[in-house]
């Protein structure tokens, strides 16, 4: 599979199968991740990987929280913009009615909304957790460090076969998650990324890019061949 191939070809799976992901392939992924860009060298990032007994007892403690309606820990940092101006706001309400639209979720079903958000805390059904810590003096120079390094990953998690989902969702119960990888103290949860091979049999949507010309300029002589 060609890099271009690869980007083309991952998404944002919500929908594995149980087939386990062989350890070999992560560990040929996260040694040649490791040769992200990387400002200085630093490599920010600090990687536990979960399966089998660890990850079941993960996604039970989180599930309980959020089937309590517990809407989760002190956020270690914002997400979205509170009130993101346009285009980013209406980027971001037609991705969400892609996706619901998909799932066969009408508009105004909180509850079907719901249980769609939950089951970022079941892997989607994956049987792979990767979480992704960055210490928290780190700058936003080295939280792109991470973004680039975590691309990287789900580039490479295809050439293998296999696709991802990146879940922030898993910030949100950070202290739960805390539990059971006992990250180093002085780290943010960043994310997960859900890894397996993906259900073929499962609806999904294609979420829309914008064009080109909305995030790109070119600036030349008007002569580039």
């Amino acid at each position: 599979m060609d890099v271009y191939e690869a980007v083309a070809s991952r998404r944002a799976v919500r929908a594995f199968t149980d087939e386990p992901v062989p350890r070999a392939a992560l560990e040929r992924v996260l040694t040649a991740a490791a040769r992200s860009p990387s400002g200085g060298n630093l490599q920010p990032w600090h990687i536990h990987v979960l399966t089998g007994a660890p990850l079941a007892e993960l996604k039970k403690r989180t599930l309980e929280r959020a089937a309590s309606g517990d809407p989760g820990d002190e956020r270690q940092y914002r997400m979205y913009p509170p009130e993101p101006r346009s285009p980013y706001r209406e980027r971001r309400s037609a991705a969400a009615a892609q996706r619901f639209r998909a799932l066969g979720i009408r508009h105004g079903d909180a509850e079907a909304r719901r249980a769609a958000v939950a089951a970022n805390w079941r892997c989607f059904g994956a049987p792979c957790l990767l979480l992704c810590y960055i210490d928290r003096d780190m700058g936003p120079a080295q939280w792109a460090d991470l973004g680039m390094y975590l691309q990287t990953v789900m580039l490479l998690l295809r050439a293998e076969g296999l696709h991802s989902c990146a879940q922030m969702a898993w910030s949100v119960y950070h202290q739960t998650v805390a539990e059971v990888v006992a990250p180093p103290r002085e780290a943010i949860l960043y994310a997960g990324v859900s890894i397996g091979f993906a259900d073929p049999s499962a609806a999904f949507a294609r979420i829309d890019r914008a064009p080109l010309g909305e995030t790109v300029t070119f600036l030349d002589d008007g002569e580039t061949g």
